[in-house]
């Protein structure tokens, strides 16, 4: 009857039969314990309140339930509750909830502190430090830390993506950074956004900082991440810097896409620094990421462009045994241009 009137929407019918079972318990109850069936029933009701905004029929619905199980209900019924006020824009009687269950010593878990921390992202509470305490959502992420409670990938989304849309970027590295010296930082955590985001403003020696920060800690970035530093170190010219970094990507077996690498490659190139540039290409070759023809016309224009006759021509070599000249012109034509001391690639 409780599930037929709480679909059909027929909440004071609901309630007066909630009040009913709470004035005529189940005969099972008579023993030393209580009708398993009890809390089921008061879950779905509750859960039907929590749906259409009916807070304080649901907090009734609570009590009385509380007084007819026996002891505490788990966590899950506390989530029901504070998710259904967080939804519904309540974030005050949510963290209320929150006080209350922790006052009756229900230990909250990762889902009761995402939700209220999204409830704070939404509400725009974020303080600028990172004290204990400080300011309601950081301050529910150290009060997460001290009772145990493991970090989620969502938590720190939530966490990091709210500081960011608040224009908080610097702060966002700074408690990203703080929770993985803490190694609450859950494996596979994916920091592209904020990445992304220091790129785009031009911090990009803020997001080296950060990015060298996490990997020692093992935080290992996504390929997705470190593509997005190395395009931006090559925007603003940091040539040096974004192929030390794609050095060291290589080593740690993160290879980037062809499109990256042929880009860095050929400001490498352009730089006149063709050492570092076929040892790029060696070390990329040795984990795996073949060169393709681009990254062989690149490599043989520079070397063209330096006079290096002898090392352009053992790229030729090689571009022709893979397949990559088409015909002898094509071939006449890069040694043409090796022995003038100036390439042709760039008209094909």
């Amino acid at each position: 009857m409780v599930r037929t009137l709480a679909i059909t929407d027929r909440f004071d019918s609901l309630r007066s039969v909630l009040e009913f079972i709470v004035s005529n318990p189940c005969p099972c109850s008579d023993g030393i314990f209580s009708c398993p069936r009890t809390e089921p029933i008061f879950r779905f009701a509750i859960n039907s309140y929590c749906r259409v905004g009916r807070f304080d029929d649901a907090l009734i619905a609570f009590d009385h339930m509380l007084k007819m199980i026996d002891g505490l209900p788990n966590v899950a019924m506390f989530n029901m509750l504070i998710h259904g006020f967080v939804k519904h824009g309540e974030h005050e009687k949510a963290l209320g909830l929150y006080n209350r269950m922790i006052k009756d010593r229900v230990k909250p878990d990762v889902f009761t502190f995402n939700i209220l921390i999204s409830s704070y992202c939404r509400n725009s509470q974020f303080g600028l430090a990172l004290e204990r305490k400080s300011e309601e959502g950081i301050g529910m992420a150290y009060e997460m830390i001290e009772l145990g409670c493991v970090f989620s990938n969502v938590t720190c989304e939530i966490l990091i993506g709210g500081l960011c849309k608040d224009g908080k970027v610097m702060e966002a590295c700074d408690l990203l950074i703080d929770f993985s010296r803490k190694e609450v930082l859950p494996n596979g955590f994916d920091y592209f956004g904020l990445i992304e985001r220091l790129c785009g403003e031009g911090k990009v020696e803020r997001a080296m900082e950060v990015m060298d920060e996490l990997w020692k800690k093992g935080n290992v970035p996504s390929l997705i991440a470190c593509t997005t530093l190395i395009e931006g170190l090559r925007r603003l010219g940091r040539i040096e810097e974004a192929f030390q970094f794609m050095e060291k990507m290589l080593k740690e077996g993160l290879l980037p896409d062809s499109v990256t690498y042929n880009c860095l490659l050929q400001g490498i190139c352009d730089a006149g620094r063709m050492v570092e540039a076929n040892r790029l290409r060696l070390l990329a070759s040795s984990k795996g990421l073949d060169p393709d023809g681009m990254t062989y016309r690149i490599l043989v224009s520079g070397y063209a462009r330096e006079g290096k006759r002898k090392e352009g021509e053992r790229l030729v070599d090689e571009m022709l045994d893979r397949g990559f000249i088409p015909d002898i012109a094509t071939y006449n034509r890069l040694m043409d241009g090796l022995t003038n001391g100036k390439s042709s690639l760039r008209r094909q």
